[in-house]
């Protein structure tokens, strides 16, 4: 059954700190007491640091990058043959967002040319494209539709639903592969780290005592189409602020902004939407303009009654997959049908220089969800806001 233009999640998939497979995932996501971060100096020698690290990862693919999105793709191998079969794989897109694609791969390869003055024969420059993760998932499905890796930071893995989305309205396409990975490297944990950006603690989102992020790796799939589904694509809202290469906006007025224009693309009043998953990196720019942001837009008076929190303490900042993994997030407590949220993890001690965000890390709601909005905001302003909407159950 296809619903016009209405655009419906399947098949949601994903790996990364809480656990290999949407299953273990869903079950830590909404009971975890303590975080999975794992504290090494594998990517930032001499300086241990808390990471959202994904364990025993057989590396199947040609970069970590890509097998994580093995390990993603490997559930949802049915689900796509049997489009395949009623649509032809030309009528299938890939849609994904990164930041890293095979960086690490090319590090390992750096390092290696200065030992031994030559490259490895099993490096090439192709594992580090952009590109590399959609053609890594389209070539793995035999599928030869649209093809393409967004790379906007943060905000990636959400555009990437965003952008997928919009080759099913237009017609392009029958069904689409979305989401994102991103992998630890060095350049991503040290970049952060030259930005003062990271703390050698898990992560304290909106917390008075909060000292930046962890960073995180993942991969999160699901499969849009316009056949009807448990969960819908029921609203986007994309703005770009450009106040700076790397801080927010301090008022928080283009997030507001996206998150506005979502409300108004799913036809929603703010009071509709049931929980936001938020952006919270723990930084304390960012901390500040979110609360500023939710309150406009969900509040009154300077403080928004809405429930809320983030999740990244217990994943890490997965960067380009943040968009995506916190949209399964979103999925998965819609699905449940009973109300719990998924758990924020920090001291509970409010900043009150923040916006007042009265229900901020609460578990659980009275009534089950049947919307929820997810939160992303990257470098350079760019920010998105999807909201999801339980179809039935």
């Amino acid at each position: 059954m296809t619903t016009g233009n209405h655009v419906y999640l399947h098949q949601v998939s994903a790996i990364c700190a809480l656990g290999a497979d949407i299953h273990s995932i869903g079950t830590r996501l909404f009971s975890d007491q303590c975080s999975p971060l794992v504290t090494t100096d594998a990517y930032s020698p001499n300086r241990p640091l808390p990471l959202g690290l994904v364990d025993d990862l057989p590396l199947v693919a040609d970069t970590r990058n890509n097998s994580l999105l093995h390990a993603a793709l490997a559930p949802m191998r049915g689900e796509i043959e049997r489009l395949k079969q009623r649509f032809g794989g030309e009528r299938i897109g890939v849609v994904l967002g990164s930041s890293t694609s095979g960086i690490a791969e090319g590090e390992a390869a750096i390092a290696h040319y200065v030992q031994h003055g030559s490259l490895p024969e099993t490096f090439h420059y192709r594992q580090q494209e952009i590109s590399a993760p959609s053609c890594f998932v389209a070539s793995e499905s035999g599928l030869y539709g649209p093809a393409w890796t967004i790379s906007t930071a943060c905000t990636s893995g959400a555009k990437a639903i965003a952008s997928g989305a919009r080759l099913l309205q237009l017609g392009v396409c029958d069904a689409v592969i979305v989401g994102g990975a991103d992998s630890l490297c060095r350049l991503t944990v040290e970049g952060f780290l030259s930005l003062a950006a990271v703390s050698d603690q898990q992560c304290n989102p909106f917390s008075l005592n909060r000292r930046g992020i962890n960073i995180g790796e993942a991969a999160a799939l699901m499969i849009l189409s316009r056949e009807l589904g448990p969960v819908r694509l029921a609203g986007v809202g994309e703005t770009s602020d450009a106040h700076h290469i790397s801080a927010p906006e301090p008022e928080g007025r283009g997030a507001a902004a996206a998150m506005a224009t979502a409300l108004a693309n799913a036809g929603l009043a703010p009071a509709a939407v049931g929980y936001i998953n938020l952006h919270g990196t723990a930084t304390e720019q960012n901390d500040r303009m979110e609360s500023l942001a939710v309150a406009r837009v969900f509040g009154v008076d300077g403080s928004a009654d809405i429930a809320c929190g983030s999740t990244k303490s217990l994943t890490g900042h997965t960067l380009g997959a943040a968009g995506a993994l916190e949209a399964v997030f979103c999925y998965l407590a819609l699905i449940r049908g009973d109300g719990q949220l998924p758990r924020q993890l920090w001291d509970g001690v409010r900043d009150p220089q923040l916006a007042a965000l009265t229900r901020l890390g609460v578990c659980q709601v009275g009534d089950p969800l049947r919307y929820a909005m997810s939160n992303s905001f990257a470098f350079g302003g760019n920010n998105i806001s999807l909201i999801l909407e339980r179809c039935h159950g």
